[in-house]
């Protein structure tokens, strides 16, 4: 199973590009036209997308669980069909009500359901990587993964936005699910096949010693042996870094598009494609930093090379947040936030890599472990940060997550390089 499947790869970039702008969309519809013209308050809505996140974050350890039970194929199946279901609901949720009250609590119901969908997608996704790519190239593959997750939250801002344009809201929420549950069948009948069951699997990852920890559980297989790797101190060290990450990230997703809009004032449309070009940057960002990181490991070995690489990421994706928010004009703080999102994203191969070197024949749960942290993150960033505005200004909430995200990156000088290095 360790030939050449890059052909993989490029059907699980599509795979979470289109989960992502499904998940996304919500957000789009939240800045033009819950809250302008539904009357749903922003704290409210802040509180809609929390509560994805936090079902979310509660359903990761048992979806890494599962992962490892039934086999990453069929968990990314059981993905696809029921979180586009739950899209589906979303939009026909605006046939049934319009009221702000009953919407809201629609929505909290409907979105906080669809959170327990979602949670084995990047944990099954990097549990592929480990069954079929090279380890020299399995950042690369996670880069890659990651990046088309960033292009289809990139492509959701003026993609989602023509949808309700053109179909209005309800329909278009219709059409993405609809979209999404395609795709999960397809990529059954394509990738199941071709990936190993669970209990015949011998991926890479188990022929290797751990990267990052002389303790792996690589060689234990039963259900103690799998949930003892969670009292690793690498994993909570690099869980801890991801959830600063998280942190970060997360702001941008919910709020780019109402920051630019609502706060800086600029239209619908260039506000689209603003947050189309950082988010395209997030994942050029990604698919470089994933080679840069496989490269930089060839040269200075594996933890030196990861660090490094999450140094430089964090670091620079912070200072270009700060610039961003203290110059004017929307060509320049897009184009800062388009550089702090393109550095930051350098670091997300990084994180799933090394989750799964962690994890061996439990990866899925270890990568779920990692995910939990930091989503821990990123579910306070939707509702604390217009919580935040309201007292230092979007401009201080921002270069606060600033702060959080290089924190994290620091983080990395105490995850401990093996003893073979």
């Amino acid at each position: 199973m360790t030939g050449n499947k890059w052909w993989i790869v490029v059907l699980l970039m599509g795979y979470a590009a289109i989960g992502h702008f499904n998940r996304v969309g919500i957000s789009v519809a939240g800045d033009e036209m819950f809250i302008p013209k539904l009357g749903i308050p922003e704290t409210r809505m802040g509180w809609v997308y929390t509560a994805f996140l936090i079902v979310y974050t509660i359903g990761m350890l048992p979806g890494g669980w599962l992962i490892d039970r039934i086999g990453s194929a069929r968990a990314l199946t059981l993905f696809g069909l029921m979180m586009g279901t739950f899209v589906v609901l979303t939009g026909v949720l605006g046939w049934v009500t319009n009221t702000p009250e009953s919407l809201w609590i629609g929505l909290l119901v409907i979105r906080g359901l669809a959170g327990v969908c979602n949670a084995p997608l990047h944990p099954a996704a990097a549990h592929v990587v480990s069954d079929v790519m090279p380890y020299n190239r399995r950042a690369s593959a996670n880069g890659m993964i990651t990046a088309g997750a960033l292009v289809g939250i990139a492509c959701c801002y003026p993609g989602f936005g023509w949808l309700m344009d053109s179909l209005t809201w309800p329909w278009a929420f219709v059409a993405s699910g609809s979209m999404l549950i395609a795709f999960s069948l397809l990529w059954h009948h394509f990738a199941l096949p071709a990936l190993p069951h669970p209990r015949a699997s011998t991926s890479v990852t188990d022929e290797v010693i751990s990267t990052v920890d002389t303790t792996s559980t690589t060689d234990e297989s039963n259900s103690a042996g799998a949930w003892s790797l969670l009292r690793q101190r690498n994993l909570w060290l690099l869980t801890l870094s991801y959830a600063a990450y998280g942190y970060f990230q997360y702001l941008f997703f919910y709020w780019m598009g109402y920051y630019f809009k609502e706060v800086l004032q600029v239209p619908d449309v260039q506000a689209r494609w603003a947050s189309f070009w950082i988010m395209l940057a997030m994942g050029a960002g990604m698919a470089i930093g994933g080679r840069s990181t496989d490269i930089a490991c060839d040269l200075l070995g594996t933890m030196s090379g990861r660090r490094a690489i999450v140094l430089l990421g964090m670091g620079l994706g912070a200072v270009f947040g700060v610039i961003a928010v203290n110059v004017t004009g929307l060509t320049n703080v897009a184009l800062c936030l388009a550089v702090s999102m393109g550095a930051t994203g350098m670091v997300e191969g990084v994180f799933w890599t090394t989750a799964t070197d962690i994890g061996g024949k439990s990866r899925g749960l270890s990568g779920a472990f990692m995910n939990t942290g930091g989503n821990a993150g990123g579910l306070i960033s939707p509702v604390l940060t217009p919580i935040m505005a309201a007292q230092i200004g979007w401009s201080g909430s921002i270069v606060v997550a600033c702060v959080i995200s290089a924190v994290g990156g620091l983080v990395w000088f105490l995850i401990k390089p093996p003893s073979s290095s």
